[in-house]
């Protein structure tokens, strides 16, 4: 990865966006944070994002509707979901709209880190990754 890769997070709960956007940052990714699913649309039609990390469950706009917005407008862009209400439904919406990976809250953000990177390179390389084993 050369460039540093641009990750947007959402999330209305400000202690998580602040320990994502530091955790992430200190790791050389570039981070945009929103606090609501309005604020991550009108973000992702003006900036260009190599993954979304996102909250299922926030006001207004939840993540499982967020999801399907970006899927209509920006159908490639990777999501991560992450949730502190997990549950059987939420995780099979969740598959139904392709999100790239799920995480139950707290994260484990080695693991969360290693999705996004996953996604990040999926992004970059468009989809197109062979096997190096």
């Amino acid at each position: 990865m050369s460039e540093r890769p641009h990750l947007l997070i959402v999330d209305d709960e400000l202690l998580i966006r602040d320990l994502l956007y530091d955790y992430f940052s200190a790791r050389d990714f570039e981070i945009t944070v929103a606090e609501n699913g309005q604020s991550a649309l009108s973000l992702i039609n003006e900036e260009s994002f190599d993954t979304v990390i996102l909250d299922i469950k926030m006001p207004d706009m939840d993540g499982l509707q967020l999801t399907e917005e970006i899927r209509s407008n920006h159908g490639d862009l990777p999501i991560i979901l992450i949730t502190g209400y997990p549950s059987v439904e939420s995780a099979i919406e969740a598959l139904r709209r392709k999100v790239d990976d799920y995480f139950v809250k707290p994260v484990n953000l080695t693991h969360l880190r290693r999705a996004v990177e996953t996604a990040v390179d999926r992004q970059t390389t468009g989809g197109h990754q062979e096997e190096t084993s």
